[in-house]
């Protein structure tokens, strides 16, 4: 291809272009647009979108009873989503978010040094700890069941990923916490 031609080509273009631009000008003069005083159509808003977590629909009995027989080697799986943030080695450093080996059953915000979320250091303050229903909710909707947490995880929906995890983490420990009967 000749210099000629590919000016006749960035010619067509660039005219294709004025002309685009140049009809939605046109297009603004000769049909104006009113603004409405009102909204012309309304929303129903009073369900509650799919996409959140009613723990209130799962009883806490589920979870304890799927934690009996939940397996840690699926939930090491299940952790591999939480290994970006998190590490579980004894000692181990602190990643994005906190270490997480015997946490289980210890106190929220349970390591000396790290940065946590006001809402979460609110609750370690209160003496919350890392209970079994409170993994579970946690893990389902971080931002729901601690609103202000710095996690950005959108959660596990699944109840049974989320007892297998749990069991995985129990197993991270010197000195497990017994399971519920």
């Amino acid at each position: 291809m000749g210099g000629m031609e590919l000016n006749k080509i960035f010619a067509a273009v660039l005219l294709a272009g004025v002309i685009a631009m140049g009809s939605g000008f046109l297009a603004e003069l000769l049909l104006p647009v009113d603004e409405l005083d009102e909204a012309v159509i309304f929303v129903d808003v009073e369900t509650e979108p799919e996409t959140t977590v009613a723990l209130a629909e799962e009883p806490a009995q589920d979870f304890l009873a799927l934690l009996a027989t939940a397996d840690p080697s699926a939930g090491q799986s299940v952790f591999r989503q939480c290994s970006a943030c998190h590490t579980v080695d004894q000692g181990g450093r602190n990643g994005v978010g906190p270490n997480l080996w015997d946490v289980v059953g210890g106190p929220k915000a349970h390591l000396d040094g790290f940065n946590y979320s006001d809402a979460l250091q609110a609750q370690a303050d209160a003496g919350g700890v890392w209970g079994f229903e409170e993994l579970n909710g946690f893990l389902a909707n971080p931002r729901g069941w601690t609103p202000g947490t710095s996690m950005s995880f959108a959660g596990l929906r699944n109840i049974e990923d989320r007892a297998d995890l749990v069991a995985y983490l129990r197993s991270l420990s010197d000195d497990p916490v017994p399971l519920p009967q």
